[in-house]
């Protein structure tokens, strides 16, 4: 008996299907899309093109001359217009092939793609290359051998090339049919099975749409890169937009100007521990701003000489909801905070878990749903699953009454489901031997959110003292939980930076506050004030670039692990300690685009784009409309920047005279090496000035000394090579020294310092070396001995209490790009402790922390106090050396 055909995109779903299809099933894999548009032609039906192609010139032996045949014509109407030429993707005829051998005997053919829009644009290119009839011609060889010769020997037998042709039946559309599940179960596929449908050509249409709006963008504009900028550079619909964001942020980072204001803090005993703190809160009812510090010791001397009584106190009950189930941004930005998983690695991972892996005896088990969605919907029998398991693992204190629902976006399909365990009863310890790390703490990320979700909230008490103290007000703010909730399974990250909104820390989380009662007296023990800065808005992480496009409507969470890693690759961004910033690549391109496209990367116009596909999947929108309104904005912007957009091969005019000549103006331009200043005049005057990060920019060191040649005594020059800039002697080619530089400056590298120590391993004399992320002691004798240690700061680990502090680092993306820098355990990897922010051996003076760091901010050095709960911090003066503490602000003593 002839078998059913179901077609799936991956050979891992595959592989988990056919284990509960059975055998009157064969499962096989398309391997992704099967069609999709040309890649050296823009294969789009334009306005005012014909529908034709060319034919290729035909040689005329009798004349040798060249001849074109006509074209066939056919006029553009509005029933082709935008039409996508779609064909066979380079690579898939074989898969195709054994799809149409397969499909012809079978009695039914299953299109089970993803349930999304590329899914079902999959299933609808798979039904429309199985229903057309189409012969192939398969090559076969068959050797003929020729006549031996008379005199023994044999003649290299001659190969000659034989063809048969093999013609596939067509499958009749009405036995193709569209299954679609949202979880790969048992149940699931049992039930899609028993109701099979059809093809959705609304979901097909909306990602035609898309497909065609992108071509349309990528392929006009990118040429214009490669025209005005550099060959290799690509735009985006919605890629360009994201650049946009960054290169924003990064403008609005350089424009701030940092504003002084001032807090006032006293601490306070009522007569019972603990001594508590209170912030200054209002003056004479109404807020109030400190803005310098004459006016904050004008107020500590106020309240110094005044008595502190206690004019309210305010006890409550609070709660904290637990979160909905994961949604994809939602999983994204998660996994970021919490893993420091990026976008694209997350929903790698995530696919593998959706599509099954590998459980022992079991076989292949999928272990979450689908992973692409903005539903927060469950299902029943889920939601009876995880509510069954909650009471027998975590207690019935922690099951509420009735199930809690969430309200997903307006615009989220709720046949789909939220981001969820398949069974909540196979929790992570269960399948932890069978994946791998990073597999694991994703499906145990997964499973604690959906588990969570279901549980009683959080409960704190919460206690507000407000005190008088003449016209002034201070509060003090004491929280402490009372019942854990969904807390016990689905904890907070330490960091209110790595948390999502609904779960920062509120002011005086996990603090105590002693018992008192209005009209009470207390006495002040010491009152300090504090210097701070405003800072500017923080630059993009993964997470948080994430939440921004999903807030502004700017394409789908599906798609923001490709934006994201394309602009990286493009190296339109870099990634600096976890945030991007533009590189001046990338400044220059957005710039270019937004200027001449300011309608196409205009975030509201992008984002209403976004809301217009997702009414052609409704039904609701024609997609060739869509099309042509975008394309009408789009043609007149193409037309203009042609002409106008400014050219970084031709040269940007700058204003600015050229120093060596003094004639010619310094324009703006780009090479192999990246962009530089240079005159007008060339080649008349050869003035060249670098404008690479790498030498020129705010790493740069201020202090221009000159290095001179230790063999010849020469100046040395800065040069480039493959690997970056390094100094070269001007002698060359007599002299051919040359000498790395220090990371992010002009200055060389120094000579290794020899040590009154002898190496341990062979003997020889140690030295203390500069690497490229600080210095440390290694063998005279390397490379034959590879002996190294590192040079401790003399300051304890706070983690171990065992280690000290070193200076370590590690290389950008591919090793390309600026090192990261931090601070770690000498212990390590006994000890994991790290910060990015440099120890200093100085206590806090706040509360006593054996040492301080130094961050480095936007408004300049700031030294601060890492113990959790204890927020001193002070801006150091520029003109104070960086190892030297700043005196700690005196507190005002109280009067007894």
């Amino acid at each position: 008996m002839a078998r059913s055909l179901v077609i799936v995109e991956s050979p891992a779903k595959a592989k988990t299907i056919n284990k509960y299809l059975g055998r009157d099933y064969t499962v096989k894999a398309s391997l992704g899309h099967v069609m999709d548009l040309p890649k050296k032609t823009l294969g789009v039906l334009l306005p005012g093109e014909e529908n034709g192609k060319r034919k290729k010139k035909a040689k005329s032996k009798a004349r040798g001359k060249a001849a074109e045949k006509s074209l066939k014509r056919q006029p553009v109407s509005d029933d082709n217009i935008f039409e996508p030429k779609l064909e066979i993707i380079p690579g898939k005829k074989k898969i195709i092939e054994d799809l149409r051998s397969a499909a012809s005997d079978a009695p039914a053919v299953y299109l089970a793609g993803d349930p999304d829009r590329e899914g079902e644009a999959i299933c609808a290119h798979l039904a429309q290359v199985l229903s057309k009839p189409k012969r192939f011609v398969i090559p076969e060889d068959e050797e003929k051998k020729t006549a031996e010769a008379q005199d023994g020997d044999k003649k290299t037998p001659e190969v000659k090339k034989k063809t048969k042709k093999v013609e596939f039946r067509a499958v009749d559309p009405k036995k193709i049919f569209r299954v679609t599940f949202n979880e790969i179960t048992p149940k699931a596929i049992r039930a899609a099975f028993e109701k099979p449908g059809e093809i959705d050509t609304n979901l097909v249409e909306a990602q035609q749409a898309r497909r065609v709006l992108d071509r349309l963008v990528g392929y006009k504009i990118s040429p214009l890169l490669w025209d005005k900028v550099r060959r290799g550079l690509s735009a985006g619909r919605v890629q360009t937009v994201a650049l946009r964001l960054i290169v924003e942020r990064e403008q609005e980072i350089r424009a701030f100007v940092p504003q002084e204001y001032w807090t006032i803090h006293a601490m306070l005993d009522a007569g019972e521990p603990p001594i508590f703190e209170a912030k200054l809160f209002k003056y004479k009812g109404e807020d109030i701003e400190v803005s310098n510090q004459e006016a904050a010791e004008k107020i500590v001397a106020a309240v110094s000489k005044t008595e502190w009584q206690v004019a309210t106190v305010v006890q409550k009950e609070k709660k904290r909801n637990p979160p909905p189930p994961f949604t994809t941004s939602k999983l994204q930005q998660a996994a970021y905070n919490r893993l420091r998983y990026t976008a694209k690695r997350t929903m790698a991972l995530a696919q593998r878990l959706y599509e099954g892996v590998e459980l022992g005896d079991e076989g292949s088990v999928a272990l979450i749903t689908y992973m692409r969605t903005d539903s927060v919907h469950v299902s029943s029998d889920a939601l009876a699953q995880v509510r069954e398991l909650i009471p027998d693992r975590f207690g019935a204190n922690y099951l509420p009454e009735k199930p809690n629902y969430y309200k997903s976006k307006k615009d989220a399909q709720e046949a789909h489901e939220a981001v969820r365990p398949t069974d909540a009863a196979r929790t992570p310890e269960d399948v932890s031997k069978y994946l791998d790390d990073d597999l694991f703490k994703l499906y145990q990320l997964i499973w604690q959110r959906f588990v969570a979700s279901q549980m009683l909230p959080a409960v704190f008490d919460q206690t507000t003292i407000d005190i008088n103290v003449g016209d002034y007000t201070f509060r003090a703010t004491g929280s402490v939980q009372k019942f854990d909730g969904y807390l016990r399974v689905y904890q907070l990250p330490a960091s209110n930076a790595d948390r999502e909104d609904e779960e920062k820390d509120e002011e005086g989380e996990g603090k105590t506050l002693p018992p008192v009662t209005e009209g009470q007296a207390l006495r002040l023990d010491q009152i300090r004030p504090d210097q701070h800065f405003t800072e500017p808005p923080p630059r993009y992480t993964e997470a948080t670039l994430v939440k921004e496009l999903e807030e502004k409507g700017i394409g789908r969470p599906s798609t923001y692990a490709s934006i994201i890693s394309t602009i990286v690759e493009r190296e339109y961004v870099k990634k600096d300690q976890g945030r991007f910033t533009p590189t001046m690549l990338g400044e220059r391109v957005s710039m270019l685009l937004v200027k001449s496209f300011e309608d196409i990367f205009d975030l509201t116009f992008t984002a209403r784009l976004e809301e217009e596909l997702d009414e052609i999947e409704e039904g609701k929108l024609p997609w060739r409309a869509a099309v042509k309104d975008f394309w009408e904005k789009f043609e007149v912007d193409l037309d203009r920047a042609g002409g106008e957009m400014l050219s970084y091969k031709a040269g940007i005019p700058t204003g600015k005279k050229c120093e060596k000549c003094g004639q010619g103006e310094l324009l703006e331009r780009i090479s192999r090496h990246g962009f530089f200043y240079g005159c007008s005049r060339y080649p008349d005057c050869d003035f060249i000035q670098d404008l690479s990060p790498e030498l020129g920019g705010e790493e740069v060191e201020s202090e221009n000394t000159v290095e001179y040649c230790e063999n010849c005594g020469r100046e040395m020059a800065i040069k480039r090579g493959r690997f970056g800039p390094f100094l070269a002697c001007t002698g060359y080619p007599d002299c051919k020294t040359t000498r790395r530089l220090v990371e992010g400056t002009r200055k060389a590298r120094k000579p290794d310092e020899p040590l009154d120590e002898k190496c341990a391993l062979c003997g020889k004399g140690l030295v203390k070396k500069h690497g490229r992320y600080g210095e440390f002691i290694g063998c005279s004798g390397y490379p034959k001995c590879k002996y190294t240690r590192p040079i401790t700061l003399g300051i304890k680990c706070p983690k171990c209490n065992e280690g000290e502090f070193v200076r370590r680092g590690s290389a950008g993306k591919g090793g390309r790009g600026r090192p990261r820098v931090f601070y770690g355990c000498s212990r390590y990897p006994d000890c994991d402790f790290t910060t990015p922010h440099m120890p200093i051996a100085e206590p806090c003076p706040k509360c006593g922390a054996p040492f301080i760091v130094e961050k480095k901010t936007k408004i300049g050095a700031v030294r601060a106090c890492l113990k959790e709960g204890c927020d001193w911090e002070q801006l150091v003066p520029e003109a104070q050396p960086q190892t030297q503490l700043e005196e700690a602000p005196v507190p005002v003593a109280a009067k007894s």
